[in-house]
């Protein structure tokens, strides 16, 4: 048998394999948040956001920023930042430390979707016209208010919110 012919009943040519589409560019998701007392909602978010997307962007509030918002964090803003840089499924983590910032970033760092947690519903369809705006439910049962509070009631102390 000649081993240079091919068996009978074989196409000698080689098979195509369809090669998957690319996108031109990484898809890129931002989102926004205090972060404090970080928990498995947080992470969940962060999840689904990297399933939906190549990159994940998460700005976090300053303590600054927060007291302007008439919030006060537990958790130092610097060890807020460590901790969401810490989570494997963050890329890039920033500040967020005004108002206005939201429309800035998503040009500046040509955001693919802005994508919130489902209590956020509505408050930033303003910013469809520059990307995608998505508002993803929360994960049921745990905020870092609720925790703020069950600690502040369990241990008989003032309000930590």
């Amino acid at each position: 048998m000649d081993m240079m012919q091919p068996l009978a009943g074989l196409d000698p040519a080689p098979m195509a394999v369809p090669l998957p589409i690319v996108s031109p560019h990484p898809t890129v998701a931002i989102t926004y948040g205090t972060y404090d007392l970080f928990h498995i909602g947080h992470v969940r978010l962060f999840e689904r956001i990297r399933q939906r997307y190549d990159r994940l962007i998460v700005a976090v509030s300053t303590d600054e920023f927060n007291a302007i918002k008439g919030k006060r964090s537990v958790v130092p803003f610097a060890d807020r930042i460590a901790i969401v840089q810490a989570c494997r499924h963050v890329d890039e983590v920033i500040a967020e430390t005004h108002w206005g910032q939201k429309a800035e970033d998503i040009q500046r760092l040509s955001a693919d979707a802005l994508v919130m947690g489902s209590d956020w519903s509505g408050h930033f369809d303003e910013l469809k016209s520059l990307c995608d705006v998505v508002y993803l439910p929360r994960t049921e049962g745990v905020s870092s208010s609720e925790l703020k509070s069950g600690i502040a009631t369990r241990f008989g102390q003032a309000s930590l919110a």
